[in-house]
């Protein structure tokens, strides 16, 4: 499958469908044609940033986009959500996720559970009802994974949460150009 393919049918299955598990179960069978399918990133949206993780832009609209995120050895998110649905494919290198219970109330967060994605790895990494989690790069080489989300994730406000206290911040995430 090539790139302008896999866009079409992840805009065929947003618009055919108003229940964001159907989305997500079905973009990431797309997501997993694609990294199978010898799809190749272009270079310059391979680059970490050597002080943070990087949000490459690879195709936006008005309900959902696709970005290239990009983490150096050991860089690591914060705790966070996302407000909208996600699937996540890893492109290169290593993904460790730790997911929380979405918490009602504040308060401390509880760790359900960590896992670690590989090359050609997807995971429905967030839908509106389950969507707290921190990640990392676990290799030695760069980490690049291939986001899907139901919104424009680099303008949208998010949420952010201290997983000491319970304390939630919000937080626009942002575009990075290569």
């Amino acid at each position: 499958m090539n790139l302008q393919n896999f866009l079409d049918e992840v805009a065929s299955v947003v618009a055919a469908n108003d229940d964001e598990h159907v989305i997500t179960k079905q973009v990431a069978d797309h997501l997993s044609e694609l990294l199978t399918g010898g799809y190749r990133l272009p270079p310059e949206l391979t680059r970490p940033d050597p002080d943070h993780h990087v949000n490459y832009p690879l195709h936006r609209t008005s309900t959902w986009c696709v970005a290239v995120v990009v983490w150096a050895p050991g860089q690591r998110t914060p705790v966070h959500g996302h407000e909208t649905w996600g699937v996540v494919g890893i492109y290169s290198g290593a993904e460790r996720e730790i997911r929380y219970a979405k918490p009602t109330t504040t308060g401390l967060l509880t760790a359900l559970d960590e896992q670690t994605f590989h090359v050609g790895s997807v995971t429905v990494c967030c839908t509106t009802d389950d969507d707290v989690h921190a990640v990392e790069a676990a290799s030695d080489d760069p980490t690049i994974g291939i986001h899907v989300y139901g919104a424009d994730i680099g303008t949208i406000s998010r949420r952010r949460y201290d997983p000491a206290t319970g304390e939630v911040t919000w937080f626009t995430g942002g575009w990075h150009q290569p």
